[in-house]
This record gives C-alpha cells, structure tokens and sequence, in this order.
C-alpha cells in the first residue's frame, strides 16, 4: 500500500510537471507566439544570431520541440538555410538546459505568488497577449511546485530495498539506463520532465553519480525523438532539419556514455552543489555538444541533404483535400498551406528589397501559379461537398475557408503584380529609397508578414480576441500609410533627390501594402460577427 501511495505521488508531480510546461508554452505562444516565430524566422543570418535566437526561443516557449518543429517549418518553406537550423536547434538544446538548471535553484518558495500572480494578470486582463503572460506564470508556479512534490515522493524510496536492487543492476548496464530514460523522455515529449525526475532521485540519495549522468544522457537522446516522428510526413526539407538534430545528440551521447564515471568524479571535484548534478550535467553537455557541432553545422546539413534528398518533382497540387477524410479539416490544412506560400512570397519580396537583389524574386512567379492552383482545387473541392450537402454549421465554415482563400490569391497577385515589379524597377534602375523612407517600407513590410502570421493562426483557432487585436492593427496600417505618404511628400517639398527619384515607387508599395493587409485582416470579420462584435458600418449617426 504504500508503494503504491510512493507511486502516485510520483506520477502524479510528474504529470504536474508536464502540465506546467504545456500551460506556460501555450501562454507565451499566445502572448508572444507571433513575435517568437518572426524573430525566428529573421534571427539566423549569421551562426551566433541563430543559436541565440534558438536559445531565446526555448526559454520562452519552454519546449525545444516546439523550436524544432518552428524551424523545420521555415526550412521547408525555404525561410531558413538549413545549416543556420541546426545551429538553432544545437541553442535549442542549450535553452532546455538552461531552463532545467534555472528550475532547480532552489526557488520553490516563488510558486505561490507566481501562481497568485498569473491568476489575476488572467482574470483582470482583457487583451489576449496578457491572458497568455497569465498563463505562463502559472504555468512556471506549477513547474516550481511540482518539483517540490517530486522531492516529497522521492523521499520514502530511499528505503525501497526493490528499488535499489533494480537501480544496483541499470548501475552495471549503463547503456540499458540510458535507453530507458530515453525511453520516457520520447513518451512525455519532454526531456526536462525526466532530468527533473532524475534530479529528485538523485537529491534523494536514491541515485549513484554513474547512473544518474547516464540517464541524463538518456533523457537527451529521448527529446529529439518527438520532432522525428512529427515530420515524418513532411518534406524532406524539414524531416533534415530534425534527423539531423537526433544525429548530433545520439552521437553526443554515444561518446560521453563510455566516459560517465570520469565525467562524474570531474563535475563532484568542482565547487558545486551535489544535489543538482543532474542539471550540472545536462547543461555541461548540451553546451559541449554545442561547441564541437557548431563548426559542422554545414557538413552534417549536407550529408543529411545526401542521404534525404529533395522530390525530383516539386509538389505542386493539394495535398489533403480528401471527401473520404474529415473534408472541411483537410480543406483548413490546404489553405493554411496557401498561406504559407504566400508568407514565402513576402518574406522573398522583403529580402530583396533590403538587399537589393533582383535574384530573391526568381521563384516568385512559380509560387504564385501554386497559389492560383491550390485556391482553385479548394473551391472546387469545397463546392462538390456542397453540391452533396452540408449542414448548416459545415456550410457557415465552407464559405469561410474559399473566402480566405480567395482573399489569399489577391495577395498573391499584389505581390507578383505589384510589389515585385516595383522592386525590380527600384533595383534594375540603380535607384535608392531616403534613409527614412527606406525605413518606414520595410517596418510596413515586417508588419505586414507578421499580420498574416497572425491571421493564419485565427483561421485555424478562431480566437476572438486575436481577430480583435488584427483588425486594430489594420487601422494601425492605415495610419502608417497615411503618415508614410505625408512624410513622403514633405521631403518632396524638401527638394530631397531621392524622395523625387523614387516617388513613384514609394506611394505604390504603401498603396499596395496596405491592399495586403487589408486582405490579412479579412479572416476576423466572420469571427468578430459571430461573437456579436462587429458592427455592420462604421459611420458615426447623425446628429
């Protein structure tokens, strides 16, 4: 009886644990979420940028599997380079560490409040970005609680003459160790989980210092493993970026395990608390593994893109509209992916502006016959389900989903029609934009990707809240226009050459920018109407 007590207070601090971690990533995600994947997205132009930015990112997001799956994304859609990716993973790894060895200094005593905290940021807050800020708090109180109540349940083990037969046994099969730890960090998707459960059994007394490095080492080789499987149906330019990381730690952890005696007796020789060797350990390697991957970043992204090559054929045609399947789902994933085109579109059209370079244009015309493709296919698709019934509730959602979609081709065609022949004649005719109007574009255009960020996430969550927030940003837009052309034409009045070079050139990017954002935004309206908080004009009344 009471080693089943000793038991479900172990589990049941774990699964508090886990569900700390889920409520704080899903708190900052909500509150940062489109901030975090626009500076990941932007953050890899040199090695040190991107394995900050990983580092950054995991913090923030408390799971180096979300970062993995983020940067895969970018990958396949061609954002990042891939051997910028596996830096930001090896940060990634760093982050996790970092946040392990934060955890377990001894700062328990702060759950309370922090939970106090979050509960009223939540409940006295009316904006979603500070909701998600509660959530994360509370999410971080109960991390801290939670490891409390592991120590708690850990103590009676001590005493377990089971427990320590089992655990006299994994000490002569390390390797074994190892494997079951990876084991478990592989089921709980989280290798933070298991290195603050083998930091309890080690602060228990319940660990020798060999094991508990190997099941460290376990608990690493375990966390890359969910981004693996996640991608398994991908691209291969994404299923890279995550076998490669896998790479990296199994071969890590394949030459420290002969060395875990030796590594043990180094790290209690140093001036640090023994009870916190487990995280001593996980960052001390997660941070050497960083050091001696980092400078065959480009060689393993190559060898991984020799053995997982690109599809002859680029795919080109819908993926998931299928009638037998859920076909209203399949459908949001298909347009979803229109957007994701069109994000690429964007971001090429913002680089070669910024590096006026023509070239970052080349694969535009191609993208944008995808994108009339897919929108098409939708239609038809979503139509012929029509034609055969829906109800009323699946029919509401069909027209909203060929609305967004329509919507996105009208993106597509300002940005090959408009905004791309705009910077190739800015670039073909050697011309340059004032320092002030250069700036005032590519904030437009920084905005202007992160809105349809944005506006993806509220078209798969349909979060009020975030359709609110957009539709206060497109009147933000319209008013950096309207101050962006005023200011134009004051430094026209200046008799400023280049303002009068490029006039033109710079009223047409605004008018067309704001055109996209006002496209962007179009996904809230039906949201913001079902809730009731969309008024049919906004004329004031008479009088």
């Amino acid at each position: 009886m009471q080693s089943t007590i000793v038991m479900v207070n172990l589990f049941g601090a774990v699964a508090l644990l886990l569900f700390g971690l889920s409520l704080v990533k899903d708190g900052v995600t909500r509150a940062f979420g489109a901030r975090l994947r626009a500076a990941l997205a932007r953050g890899t132009n040199g090695p040190f940028r991107a394995f900050l930015t990983g580092l950054v990112a995991t913090l923030g997001l408390q799971s180096s599997t979300a970062t993995a799956l983020m940067t895969a994304s970018f990958v396949e859609k061609g954002l990042i380079r891939s051997q910028m990716a596996q830096i930001v993973l090896l940060g990634a790894n760093v982050g996790t560490a970092m946040t392990a060895w934060i955890v377990a200094l001894g700062i328990g005593w702060l759950s309370p409040l922090l939970i106090l905290a979050g509960v009223a940021t939540h409940r006295l807050s009316r904006s979603s970005a500070r909701q998600g800020a509660g959530y994360a708090l509370v999410g971080i109180g109960l991390m801290l609680l939670s490891l409390e109540l592991l120590g708690a349940a850990t103590e009676p083990m001590r005493q377990s003459q089971a427990l320590g037969a089992f655990l006299g046994m994994l000490d002569n099969a390390l390797p074994v160790a190892m494997i079951i730890a990876a084991g478990l960090a592989f089921a709980s998707s989280s290798s933070l989980a298991v290195v603050m459960l083998v930091l309890s059994l080690s602060s228990a007394g319940v660990l020798s210092p060999v094991l508990t490095v190997a099941l460290v080492l376990g608990a690493n080789l375990g966390g890359a493993i969910p981004p693996v499987i996640t991608t398994l149906g991908s691209p291969p330019a994404a299923r890279r970026v995550t076998l490669g990381n896998l790479v990296v730690r199994g071969i890590g952890c394949l030459i420290a395990l002969p060395a875990v005696g030796a590594s043990a007796d180094f790290l209690q020789s140093l001036p640090l608390p023994r009870q916190n060797l487990p995280v001593d350990v996980h960052l001390l390697f997660n941070l050497l593994l960083a050091m001696v991957a980092w400078p065959f970043a480009g060689l393993l992204a190559r060898t991984m893109n020799r053995f997982f090559p690109d599809d002859e054929a680029t795919e080109t045609g819908p993926r998931y509209l299928d009638e037998a399947a859920l076909a209203l789902s399949g459908a949001t994933r298909e347009v979803l992916r229109v957007g994701d085109l069109i994000e690429v579109m964007l971001m090429r059209a913002s680089e070669a502006f910024s590096k006026n370079d023509v070239n970052e244009l080349g694969d535009i015309e191609n993208i944008e016959r995808q994108v009339d493709l897919l929108q098409q296919e939708v239609k038809i698709f979503l139509s012929r389900l029509g034609r055969d019934g829906l109800n009323e509730e699946d029919g509401r959602r069909s027209i909203v989903i060929i609305d967004y979609a329509i919507n996105l081709e009208h993106m597509g065609d300002i940005i090959e029609k408009g905004l791309c022949e705009q910077i190739a004649k800015k670039v073909r005719g050697g011309l340059r934009f004032s320092e002030d109007g250069y700036q005032e574009l590519k904030g437009l255009f920084n905005l202007t990707i992160d809105n349809l960020r944005i506006a993806q996430t509220i078209f798969v969550t349909r979060n009020a809240d975030l359709a609110r927030h957009l539709i206060e940003v497109k009147v933000d837009v319209r008013h950096m226009e309207k101050r962006s052309a005023e200011r134009h034409l004051e430094r026209l009045r200046d008799g400023l050459l280049e303002s009068l070079q490029t006039s033109s050139l710079h009223l047409d990017m605004l008018r067309d920018l704001k055109r996209i954002n006002a496209h962007i935004a179009s996904v809230a309206y039906p949201i913001l109407e079902e809730s009731g908080l969309l008024t049919e004009s906004r004329l004031r009344p008479p009088g």
